[in-house]
């Protein structure tokens, strides 16, 4: 469970060209806009496609109710300068065995530029830092070698191949399985320059 801290809906995380922070309703348009494409849609396992413009307002308010439950962190990610625009998500989920499970999204746009390994370093922080969980998996989809990257990028270990669902295209499909356990973050956060600037507006998180 994650602590009062992150329940609180002026909770953000700063990296050096992120915030991360709870969804509002006004975002729900551009999350609509990242969600609504099939190219996105297709790499994860729970958006739908087509996705109508209410499941946007939904997921706001779900994520919301889960973030003040303590369930999980659903963050979307702001660029901190210029338009500010939305340009994405994450999540950590954490689960009974004391496990957290982290997946994201990222309008195609902002491919290939370092956002969603710097999103992704930013959550494993606060995770390790801020719950008891002992490790975070991931799930990517065997032809999503970009996302594979990420994670290897974020010190995630390939733990073998298994499937995951997708609602864009229906049914099961090959995926590789990735971990990352709590002992060996600590022992490369030493010497690892993080992305992660941890704050909110209540100050900065040790």
């Amino acid at each position: 469970m994650f602590p009062d801290l992150t329940r609180d809906d002026v909770f953000r995380l700063e990296t050096s060209r992120l915030w991360l922070r709870w969804p509002r309703a006004a975002d729900a348009p551009a999350i609509h806009a990242i969600a609504s494409r099939i190219d996105v849609a297709k790499q994860t396992s729970r958006i739908p496609h087509p996705y109508p413009r209410s499941a946007a307002d939904t997921y706001v308010l779900d994520t919301r109710k889960h973030n003040a439950q303590g369930e999980a962190l659903n963050l979307v990610m702001t660029l901190r300068s210029g338009s500010r625009s939305l340009i994405g998500f994450i999540s950590a989920e954490i689960t009974p065995e004391a496990s957290a499970e982290i997946g994201y999204a990222l309008h195609p746009e902002f491919w290939g530029q370092n956002y969603a390994t710097e999103a992704t370093q930013a959550m494993i922080d606060t995770v390790f830092s801020l719950t008891s969980t002992k490790d975070i998996t991931a799930r990517v989809r065997v032809a999503n070698g970009a996302s594979r990257r990420v994670l290897e990028k974020c010190d995630f270990t390939h733990t073998g191949g298994g499937l995951c669902a997708s609602a864009s295209l229906g049914g099961s499909l090959a995926a590789d399985m990735f971990s990352l356990d709590q002992k060996v973050w600590a022992s490369l956060k030493g010497w690892r320059a993080p992305f992660l600037s941890p704050s909110s507006e209540h100050g900065v998180i040790a």
